[in-house]
């Protein structure tokens, strides 16, 4: 009965959002994980809870117009998908890119929604954007933009209804922008926003938690395994926030990252890749990665990101967009001899591809799992504004660390108790759903 309710549930999704295709494949993963849940709790299928998690509980788009450098008035679009808010207000980045769509917004809120409740914090799941892309633009242009977007975002948001924080697009300089102009709107001063800068009630440990907390679960799951990061090559694809602290951190826990990438090509470096040169390039100058092959004499590039991951090597790190993995690149991975693949982007890889690599007995972890430590910090970043408290940088990643294995552990275990064992996704899917759904059972239906 439960595989007939969820087919069903899935079938009428499909007819009603037949474009949203990243949306349907996000809940696709999530409805084959829970069947057994469902098994074990009718409770859940009479209440129709899954039926009522897949609906986001509000939609917010607007018209965002702004004047660029030249006069002209420009118009982009602008969403908040407060998707679920059943053990906490919704929380969740704000993306601005130009293939930003609802599709893409539903998809991401969605897993928001399961990532945040494994980090066991009180926070529901949401997510937001624009299809303005702040590449090429100059700072008065995206301040014009950030302070048009929270023109209308701001009824919406607040410290115990909705709280986005950054993304794709979105750095220290539109959080910036954005917050400036929703104190001016409010007149308030609170943790409206995450990924402050730290002169304005930010966390100390925001910019690198993502990618330090892939790596924090990649190092306990590689553990349970009899492995480790030492001496291992490590192939990381994007060069953001994400990317650039995985690799740090990687490096610090004894790897060799020799390959990293951005939307025009990547870069292989075999004496492993600098990453003061990088963040250089990156973070301070926001150039292209080619730049680092023309100061690097041991390094090439090449261009077009898509060979990224024929380059061999023992661990792989998705780290920068969805379904940037195929079933072709994880033959290429499994073929080098490849033994890990630990998502630090949302939903990176393929159903296709993760079907082989599980298949191919590659330990692998779903990003919902093992990058969920920006949403983390960004918590813990709320729990310090709320306190009108600064934790120093140690408080922050030993408490990001803890949660990081904790997450680790919720996986495998939950895994193992539903005859799934090794199978972190199903593991995942069902540990933060079951927190998600018996919070809404006991609420009622509302």
């Amino acid at each position: 009965m439960s595989s007939q309710y969820l087919n069903g549930l899935y079938r009428e999704l499909e007819d009603r959002y037949p474009e949203q295709k990243e949306y349907l494949q996000a809940v696709a993963e999530v409805f084959h994980s829970i069947a057994p849940v469902l098994e074990k709790h009718p409770e859940y299928e009479k209440a129709n809870i899954v039926g009522r998690i897949a609906e986001p509980e509000r939609i917010i788009i607007f018209r965002v117009p702004w004047m660029d450098d030249d006069g002209n008035v420009r118009v982009n679009r602008g969403y908040r998908v407060q998707f679920n808010s059943a053990i906490g207000p919704y929380k969740g980045g704000l993306r601005f890119r130009d293939n930003v769509n609802l599709s893409v917004l539903k998809f991401l809120g969605f897993e928001q929604v399961f990532k945040n409740a494994l980090t066991s914090l009180p926070m529901g799941g949401g997510k937001g954007g624009s299809d303005f892309d702040p590449k090429g633009k100059s700072d008065r242009e995206v301040m014009a933009f950030c302070q048009s977007f929270m023109n209308e975002l701001y009824k919406y948001i607040g410290p115990n209804e909705d709280v986005p924080a950054g993304d794709i697009g979105v750095g220290k300089r539109e959080i910036g922008y954005l917050y400036g102009q929703y104190k001016r709107l409010t007149g308030e001063w609170n943790g409206s926003l995450t990924g402050k800068g730290l002169t304005y009630g930010g966390s100390l440990g925001r910019t690198p938690a993502t990618g330090y907390g892939l790596c924090y679960f990649a190092e306990a799951y590689l553990k349970d395994h009899g492995e480790s990061f030492e001496n291992k090559r490590v192939v990381i694809s994007g060069s953001g926030n994400v990317a650039i602290y995985a690799a740090e951190k990687a490096e610090e826990l004894g790897a060799k990252v020799i390959a990293m990438s951005d939307s025009d090509g990547y870069i292989v470096d075999p004496e492993g890749i600098d990453i003061g040169i990088l963040k250089t390039i990156k973070e301070e100058k926001r150039e292209r990665i080619r730049r680092y092959a023309e100061q690097v004499p041991s390094a090439e590039y090449h261009e077009g990101c898509e060979g990224i991951w024929t380059v061999p090597c023992e661990l792989a790190m998705p780290c920068a967009t969805q379904n940037e993995l195929d079933r072709k690149d994880a033959e290429a991975l499994i073929g080098n001899g490849c033994r890990g693949v630990f998502e630090g982007a949302n939903m990176p890889c393929t159903p296709e591809a993760i079907a082989l690599i599980q298949k191919s007995g590659l330990l692998y972890s779903p990003g919902k799992a093992s990058n969920a430590g920006g949403v983390a910090v960004s918590g813990l970043e709320m729990t310090q504004n709320a306190q009108h408290l600064n934790w120093t940088f140690e408080e922050v990643d030993r408490k990001l660390k803890e949660i990081m294995v904790n997450i680790y552990r919720s996986a495998r275990d939950t895994a193992a108790e539903y005859g799934k064992e090794g199978d972190l996704v199903a593991g995942a899917n069902i540990a933060g759903f079951l927190k998600v759904a018996q919070a809404m059972l006991e609420q009622g239906v509302c």
